[in-house]
Formats: C-alpha cells, structure tokens, sequence
C-alpha cells in the first residue's frame, strides 16, 4: 500500500484525501492547527457562533460527486439549504436589489428597479453559460496541464470556439455590452472579486461566475458552511485517513530532485507522495528552502490576489432590513479598485459584504441576536501599518452601515473579532495574506496558475485554493479531484 502524505487539512486536501483512501492508498494529514478547515473554520464565544472565511456554496453537485466516488450518502453527512435569496444589494441612492435564485422573479426586480430588462439578464446568463460549457471539462474538472484532457471531442469544440470564452477584454467591458445600468454592471462586476480580482482588469471569462451561483443556485448547509469540513473530514475519518492536529511541517525532504518526506520538528517521516495543500509560495519558499527552480522562481514574481479585513460582530439585535448575504456598495467601484490594487491601500469608500448566517441557522446566535460577518477586500500585505488602516476604514464602515439601517450599530455590538491580512498568512500560510493565490487580473492568468503536478519536484502534487483551478469552495474540491486522479492515474500506467 502506498503511503500519501498530505500537508494542510483545507478542503482540498480532505478531497484528495477521502478520494485516496477510497482507492486504497494509506494517506496521512498534518495540520499544523487543532482543527481541519483552512480558511473554512469556525470559532465561537458566548453563544455566538462564526464561519472565519468562505460563506457561500455554489456547485453542490461538487461536493455530491466526491461522496458518490467514495461510495457514501451524502444526506447522511450534510443538509444544503437552497437560498431564495442569493444576495441583497444596497446602493447609496437608497436603491436595494434583491438577487433572486428564481431567474424569472430576479428579472422582475431589475425590470422594476433598473433600466435594464429581464432581456437583459437573460442573454447575459447565457453568454455565461456559454463560457461554462466550453471551459467546465477543461479547466475545471481536469488538469489543462495534461496532454490527455484535451483529446476528446469536448477539448476540441472548446479550442474550436476559444473566441467566446471572451479572455481578450474585461470583466467590466463585457458586462456593458449587456446592461445600461451603473447599479447592474456593478453588482455583475462583484463577481470577479470572487476570485480576488479587478474586475476593470481580469479576463471576461471570469463571468462564469455568476452562472454557477444561479444555476443550480446558491446554498448555504445546515450548521454553517464550516459544517462541509466537517462532513469532509468525518467522510475521510470512515476511510481511514490519519490525522495529525498540531503538527507544523518544517520541511519537504528531498532526494535529488524527488520528494521523498517530510520534516516534522526532530523527525523525519517518509512517503512515495506529497501533496501540498498549503499556498503554493510558501511551499516553495519555506517548506522546500526557496529551492531554485524555474516554476519557484516564475511563481514567486507573480502578483498576490486581493485579500480581505473581516470585523466578526455579535449583534444584540436583529435586523430585517438585512438578508443571510448582503453588499453595500461603494459610489465609485474604479476608484475603489484602484486604491486596492494600484495604490495598494484601503479603500476611502469600501464596499462592504455583511454575512449573517444565523438568519438561517438560528443556532448561531442567541436569542433575539445575529452575527455578523462584515467583510471588506483589501491588498495583499506590504507591510502595511494594519492597525491604523483597520482604525480609520471601520469608522466609513459603520457610517455606511449606521446609513442603510438608519441606527447607531456600534450600540449593539456585544463583542468584536478582527482579522487582517497579516493574521490569514499567519493562521493558513496564505502568501501575503492573499485569499487566492496569485491575481487573476491578466489575460494569462488562469495559464499561470500553479498545475496540481510539479514540474520541477518529482512525486510533489498541489491542491487547495492557490493551485488550478483556483479559489472557492467547489474550485478548491476540484483541485483534490484533480489530484487524486493524477496519482492514481500515474499508478495505473
């Protein structure tokens, strides 16, 4: 039985883990915190309780393939709940938009509070569409790094018509090609954020996006979405996967140029595999001592994506006026991004994303109380002076707040948690505090990414959020997908 070592226990890497030990591999995880998850943990305090990071599951049929190639039920594991709201937008105007999942009703409201129509929406959605189904197979749910993905009639259609995955011009130009309305082209402009990019700058393939949170929806999992690391890792405990809480990996041992092991404090464990499930800069800056190769240099200029500061609020109160998933957004979304990622600052004006997950689960909150997830993007860290640009940027984001709800909410908040940058990359080893890896904001970005096999380090695999396909919860399952079937693929040959 071969033995696989798998270094983070982030939701890519229980993905390739419960995969492998399906298949019969012996597979090993050490993570250097007390708990699985990566950026997809949860804390709680005084009755209140919190996703740290993502908070959204779009894809859920990513998630029902893993339980069924591991044989499993997935209802026996985890409860998705479908939103009927995916998001509520406010605008400075006192203009609210609800998003509707009901494609028809979401048309109705832009027809009733935008100069768009329903017309509109729907070409735009199948444009998206249209760039799923080209790049889905390839780029998705396969390695574009192996010669295989693209012998089949699919990759052949896809290279056919490379034309309409629209990489040539901008999230932003694309989406006025379709819509009149500064309110809908911004709300539809969010969407590259997803990804932690520009959307003046990132490829209009990015407008896939959107087409995935409508169809088949949006969902939120009974519990919270820290309750999908929790289904994962439990899927993986019944296949036999050995967890390692509370161990920091030091080092990747190699041999020559073949990763054999690895270094945990004193000791030294071997194994014929490893995957890296941490970002991929710091696997090649710290776990492999800045080995110089091609693919560690290359990797280590690219520019970081987007990260983010959340403010974890408990709320001595609730609020109707908000949805489970809300945006306030900013008047000038060019200058916001500019200061983002030009002047590489805080933005003056943020645009401000307020989860409340209790509004769902009550049990996240105690009575007649919500908790509030308020989040705003920001650069990657710089050494920035975080604690005087937090300081000033949740002054306007209390402002902003106080605005839409017509109150003083710093007279309900009970009690704050704040997470920076600086914090990301010390808790989850994320480069610079970027959510995502590299920026997705050139043309070639989505070539540029880390592929999931080294080319450089024999038997030393990447998944996770900054390897291929990308961020997000289903993109980074995928990536263990990819994985798993690489190995298992090499194994067979």
């Amino acid at each position: 039985m071969k033995k696989i070592a798998i270094i983070g226990a982030g939701l890519g890497g229980l993905s390739a883990a419960a995969r492998l030990a399906n298949a019969g591999y012996e597979v090993h995880i050490f993570e250097q915190n007390s708990y699985a998850g990566g950026k997809a943990a949860e804390f709680s305090e005084k009755g209140f309780r919190f996703d740290t990071g993502p908070s959204l599951l779009t894809m859920p049929y990513v998630i029902e393939d893993l339980f069924n190639e591991c044989n499993e039920n997935i209802s026996e594991y985890l409860k998705l709940e479908k939103l009927e709201t995916i998001c509520r937008y406010f605008y400075n105007d006192k203009t609210v938009i609800n998003a509707y999942s009901d494609i028809e009703k979401f048309g109705e409201e832009i027809s009733e509070k935008t100069i768009d129509d329903d017309e509109s929406l729907k070409e735009f959605f199948k444009y998206s569409k249209t760039i799923y189904d080209l790049t889905a197979d390839l780029f998705l749910f396969n390695s574009p790094s192996s010669l295989k993905t693209f012998l089949n009639k699919k990759a052949f259609k896809t290279l056919v018509n490379i034309c309409k995955i629209d990489s040539f011009r901008s999230v932003h130009k694309a989406i006025t090609d379709f819509f009149k309305d500064n309110k809908l082209i911004q709300l539809f402009d969010r969407y590259a954020t997803y990804n932690g990019s520009n959307p003046f700058e990132a490829p209009a393939t990015l407008n896939i996006i959107p087409y995935v949170e409508y169809f088949p929806g949006s969902y939120l999992p009974k519990g919270g979405i820290y309750s999908i690391t929790k289904a994962l890792t439990k899927l993986c405990e019944k296949k036999g996967v050995n967890f390692h809480f509370n161990n920091k990996v030091d080092k990747i041992i190699l041999k020559e140029k073949t990763a054999v092991g690895l270094k945990i404090r004193e000791d030294s464990i071997y194994f014929d595999r490893i995957i890296s499930n941490v970002d991929v800069n710091y696997t090649f800056q710290k776990l492999l001592d800045g080995i110089r190769s091609f693919e560690s240099r290359r990797y280590n200029k690219l520019k970081p994506s987007l990260s983010g500061v959340v403010f974890y609020w408990a709320i001595n109160k609730k609020f109707d006026r908000f949805e489970t998933h809300n945006i306030i957004f900013s008047d000038d979304y060019k200058t916001e991004f500019d200061q983002l990622t030009k002047q590489r600052r805080l933005p003056d004006d943020p645009t401000i994303y307020i989860y409340i997950s209790s509004k769902l689960n009550s049990d996240d909150a105690p009575a007649g109380k919500e908790n509030w997830f308020v989040m705003i993007n920001s650069p990657f860290d710089e050494g920035q002076n975080w604690e005087n640009e937090i300081q000033n940027v949740r002054k306007r984001v209390v402002e902003k707040i106080d605005r839409i709800l017509d109150t003083k909410i710093e007279d309900y908040i009970l009690f704050e948690k704040i997470l920076t940058p600086k914090d990301l990359e010390t808790k989850t080893a994320a480069f610079r505090g970027s959510i995502y890896g590299i920026s997705s904001d050139k043309k070639t970005s989505a070539f540029l990414r880390q592929q999931n096999k080294s080319r450089t380090v024999n038997n030393l695999y990447f998944c996770g959020g900054s390897a291929h396909p990308g961020g997000g919860i289903p993109l980074v399952i995928l990536s263990g997908k990819i994985v798993s079937d690489i190995i298992r693929r090499e194994d067979k040959e």
